[in-house]
């Protein structure tokens, strides 16, 4: 005697799931297509499709931040760059010069010792992006690789010198430097910024991204903590090193008030208190005060476009290259 009796329950994994009614893209099956009218006018957009609004949408805003963020550097290169025989106040203004020239930059030259300021620029934001390469380097290594007692608590000061403005301490600072013997001093404005708390807190970000297994092969193969700063964790943060050379120089390049403080002596000026000779004495000339503007910034623009390549792996940095 055979056992005829039939179930109408689904078997799960078996042929009748396999016959079950299979879903279309928008996940429906026949039975709901057939009850639901326009199904495939609600089908969604392929991923990564923009609409044409959107498009437009998304060129609108980029438009207005380049507006926002580059208009005003083109206008000052576009005062720099007018005649006398220009006006710059008038009611319509125009980024072209009409009479284009470079006598303004050479005024400016005559007006004050320009390269002389820019050599003492150098000097401070060489030794800052020294120091803050080497010391930020070693206490990130330090704060990431490295097991001690009160890691954790060091770590939370660094966190909390972020939340002080640099005015609060900045007479603190000008104590120092002056019981230091540093006061009127190219050191004595580098070194308070020869270490930054943000540039420590990058590299211990860049450092703890490396795999903790590499460094216990190479702790089993001998190496000490120099040797496995060396071979293994320097290699895979070259990027981020990049970003704090560009942020540290940026820093020392552009700083007005500490300079401004520390130093008395005229020749020992850095480039931006030293342009405030012009702001003074030439007011009324706006086409020279555009003009040491450019100047200033013709630095930052040669060592962004170097560094450019490696700071922009340096964003995005977070793991060990292979």
């Amino acid at each position: 005697m055979t056992n005829t009796t039939s179930t109408t329950e689904p078997v799960l994994g078996g042929a009748a799931g396999a016959a079950a009614p299979a879903p279309d893209v928008t996940g429906a099956t026949d039975g709901s297509r057939a009850s639901r009218p326009n199904g495939r006018k609600r089908r969604r957009a392929a991923w990564g499709v923009m609409s044409t609004r959107e498009k437009v949408l998304r060129y609108v805003l980029l438009v207005v931040v380049l507006f926002i963020t580059i208009g005003p550097f083109l206008w000052q290169l576009s005062t720099s760059l007018k005649g006398t025989g220009e006006d710059i106040y008038t009611a319509n203004p125009s980024f072209i010069p009409t009479q284009p020239t470079f006598g303004n930059y050479l005024r400016v030259g005559e007006a004050i010792p320009v390269f002389g300021y820019i050599g003492n620029s150098l000097v401070v934001a060489a030794i800052d992006v020294l120091g803050n390469i080497v010391f930020a380097t070693l206490a990130g290594f330090a704060l990431a690789r490295l097991q001690w007692r009160f890691r954790k608590a060091v770590l939370g000061l660094f966190l909390a010198t972020l939340v002080l403005p640099g005015e609060a301490t900045i007479i603190s600072q000008f104590v120092t430097v002056k019981d230091l013997g540093l006061a009127d001093s190219l050191v004595g404005v580098a070194l308070p910024g020869m270490i930054a708390a943000l540039n420590v807190l990058l590299m211990f970000n860049a450092f703890r991204q490396i795999p903790e297994e590499i460094d216990q092969a190479a702790v089993m193969d001998g190496a000490n903590a120099l040797q496995r700063l060396r071979y293994i964790s320097l290699p895979a943060v070259q990027g981020t090193i990049a970003v704090i050379a560009i942020f540290s120089f940026i820093g020392a390049w552009d700083d007005f008030l500490w300079p401004l403080i520390v130093l008395q002596s005229p020749d020992k000026l850095t480039l931006t208190v030293g342009l405030q000779y012009l702001q003074g004495t030439f007011a009324t000339d706006q086409r020279m005060i555009a003009a040491g503007t450019m100047i200033a910034f013709i630095p930052i623009a040669v060592i962004f476009a170097i560094l450019q390549r490696f700071f922009f792996k340096g964003v995005e940095e977070g793991g060990v290259k292979g």
